[in-house]
């Protein structure tokens, strides 16, 4: 059984509405439509009439088929409503309400994230077509990144081919996808985020790794002060806080993973080959493992999901299946 298998009765089960900006495009509606069948969320779709039917004619199914209507973002009754909401957001950094207003009206993003900010939905999920740079952005303009939060992260979710020898079927692993190369201080953002992820995904306690080519010393280089600045930072951070998770590192990757490498090489540390989230020092190494874990040894990679943002906004890959758009849909419900 897959990990969205085991997610998607825990979505169907907490009734979200989620928005879907890109209703012009086919694999949204497909998407939509299965959502809305399944019961995985209340799917609420944007998009003019004359994008719907052409996304519908392609698509082969329309959303009247399962009772949904698709809201027209230029013309909708909660324009003013939406554009009061940013300007208020936004007037400090210079924004008019009338800019706010054409924002609003014109911008399908916008839109969906404004409702998302005043809880009209409970997510958003879009990329299929725009860029993950406009994403980003009007995520940033509209939400905003969660309390005690700064920076934005992403983390995939690896669903294992074969358990680790820990017996951990699902792994995330963060930062994979968006900051290229993080301080010490933005690592323990990205850790603070991927440990609330787990937790709202897999409802388990997270154990956090922060891996190096370092195990607790073992080797001398500002890249690993780097790593150990961070992971003691967020042991720091998390017990202010109470968040219930165990954080380790310096650690090398088979000490993380490996119960006898663990306790051979981190012997004192509080993750001996038990880790079910990899912290990675920076994008390359990030981005390179996950790639090498997906082709080498047949994991399936869920993501990048968008993290520490205040509510659950995730970007597509321009690449997406109309059944990668449901999975992630999943994921937002579960997010929230």
């Amino acid at each position: 059984m897959s990990i969205l298998d085991i997610m998607i009765p825990r979505a169907q089960a907490a009734n979200k509405t989620i928005v879907l900006p890109e209703g012009m495009d086919p694999r949204v509606i497909t998407a939509a439509v299965k959502a809305a069948k399944t019961r995985l969320c209340k799917p609420v779709v944007l998009g003019t009439p004359t994008e719907i039917a052409a996304a519908e004619a392609q698509a082969g199914v329309t959303l009247g088929s399962v009772g949904l209507v698709a809201v027209d973002y230029t013309t909708s009754d909660l324009i003013p409503k939406l554009a009061a909401a940013l300007y208020e957001k936004r007037k400090a950094k210079g924004m008019t309400e009338e800019e706010a207003l054409k924002t609003v009206s014109s911008n399908r993003l916008y839109f969906g994230n404004l409702m998302v900010a005043l809880d009209l939905a409970q997510g958003m999920v879009a990329g299929s077509i725009a860029s993950t740079g406009d994403m980003l952005r009007s995520a940033f303009h509209c939400v905003g990144t969660a309390k005690g939060i700064k920076l934005a992260s992403s983390a995939f979710i690896m669903d294992l081919k074969t358990p680790t020898l820990s017996g951990d079927s699902t792994l995330l692993f963060a930062d994979c996808a968006v900051n290229p190369n993080p301080t010490a201080e933005e690592l323990v953002d990205i850790a603070h985020a991927t440990a609330l992820s787990y937790r709202k995904l897999l409802n388990k306690q997270p154990r956090l790794a922060f891996l190096s080519f370092s195990s607790k010393g073992s080797a001398k280089h500002e890249l690993v002060d780097k790593v150990r600045i961070a992971a003691e930072l967020t042991q720091a951070r998390f017990k202010e806080l109470g968040v219930d998770a165990v954080v380790d590192g310096e650690i090398q990757a088979d000490a993380a993973i490996v119960p006898a490498v663990g306790a051979s090489k981190n012997k004192n540390g509080l993750i001996k080959g038990d880790a079910n989230v990899l912290i990675f020092p920076d994008l390359q190494a990030g981005n390179i493992c996950y790639k090498l874990v997906e082709r080498l040894a047949g994991a399936t990679a869920l993501g990048p999901v968008i993290q520490g943002l205040a509510k659950p906004v995730n970007d597509l890959s321009r690449g997406c299946s109309a059944d990668d758009i449901y999975g992630t849909i999943c994921i937002t419900v579960l997010q929230g």
